[in-house]
């Protein structure tokens, strides 16, 4: 009885304290979830420096953070660096009159009265889209406004946690391996599921990362090509844009370019419009279908109404980084239940076809 009280009070102890300690971590989540991401990514071109340099694993960690400070942190923030140098000058036209959405509206509207006319038979009305759009862009200058406001006021905050991802990263990098075997022996959950589970998570991870990042990437840069290519003003802003909805399915790019074509049409630009509508369909539309296959592979890959669903769930409960985490989350999700079903029952698994 003693011994038994004593096993438990352990075990609550242990998840107390195991919880404050996440807990503690809360205000640090954003930079160590990348710094785990990291780890898993850049775990593979690790592995391949030490065949070629042998087990020494300073160097080889120190190296591979190196490479993707090159490689992907460095031209991260110069892009970054480029939005918010567009995101400023747009506010600047907008503020000044020089851009005005309602004259756009306007302008459409009298290029192009059949849709007018189809937006009557789908209830919408032109006048409240004006008003829409006049709000919505004074609010969006708002928006930019504050944040080029308070962007001098957060960078020691925002230097702060990319070093810290940083460090992390290296010490996941260096440690990665012990830090997996400490952690199977604290779980009990069998060897075999164990190595499973964290087999599966390392694939997840890095399927949704490249499925969701990759590809949003590669159609953004798309669509930015394609605006600068035309003239269109902020192109890099755009870009980032199309790169942020190309995460959420069914939404997708077409949401900046297909107004954008419009608006072309409208304007007379029939060239130029039809240009974008082309390439937005048979480039950027397409981009997804052909790459997401290649880096997600069919076993990781989820239906798209779950990634939906998870995306915009992540992205309610964990804000920027929800788009990662949501669909990571439903992936583990769908592959905990692929493991119960089949260690208890086998039986039910569907035979695949072939």
């Amino acid at each position: 009885m003693k011994e038994k009280l004593e096993h438990r009070s352990f075990l609550l102890m242990l998840v107390l304290i195991t919880g404050l300690f996440f807990y503690l971590l809360k205000p640090f989540f954003a930079p160590l979830f990348w710094a785990c991401t990291i780890g898993l990514l850049f775990h593979p071109l690790q592995s391949r420096l030490e065949r070629l340099w042998g087990r020494r694993p300073n160097v080889t960690a120190l190296a591979t953070l190196v490479i993707c400070v090159v490689a992907v942190v460095i031209p991260v923030l110069l892009v970054l660096a480029s939005v918010v140098a567009e995101a400023a000058n747009l506010y600047q036209r907008i503020d000044s009159g020089e851009i005005n959405p309602a004259a756009m509206v306007d302008k459409i509207r009298d290029a192009l009265p059949q849709l007018e006319a189809l937006l009557d038979k789908l209830g919408m009305d032109m006048a409240s889209l004006k008003q829409q759009a006049a709000d919505s862009a004074v609010t969006a200058s708002r928006f930019v406004a504050q944040n080029a406001l308070s962007l001098g006021q957060s960078t020691f905050q925002f230097v702060l946690y990319l070093g810290l991802m940083l460090y992390v990263a290296f010490f996941l990098l260096r440690d990665g391996r012990t830090l997996v075997s400490m952690l199977g022996r604290a779980l009990p959950l069998g060897a075999e599921r164990e190595q499973m589970l964290f087999d599966k998570f390392a694939e997840v991870t890095r399927a949704t990362v490249k499925g969701n990042l990759v590809v949003a990437m590669v159609q953004g840069a798309l669509g930015g090509f394609i605006f600068w290519l035309l003239g269109l003003p902020a192109a890099v802003l755009w870009a980032v844009a199309m790169a942020v909805l190309s995460l959420i399915p069914a939404v997708g790019a077409g949401l900046i370019w297909l107004p954008a074509a419009i608006y072309l049409y409208a304007m007379g630009q029939w060239g130029a419009a039809t240009i974008l509508v082309v390439y937005g369909v048979v480039v950027i539309g397409l981009a997804d279908n052909v790459l997401r296959p290649i880096l997600v592979g069919r076993d990781t890959k989820l239906p798209d109404w779950l990634v939906l669903l998870s995306t915009l769930g992540g992205l309610a409960l964990f804000g920027i980084n929800g788009f990662i985490i949501g669909p990571l989350i439903a992936a583990l999700f769908v592959v905990v239940w692929q493991m119960f079903i089949r260690d208890f029952n086998p039986e039910e698994i569907p035979a695949r076809e072939e």
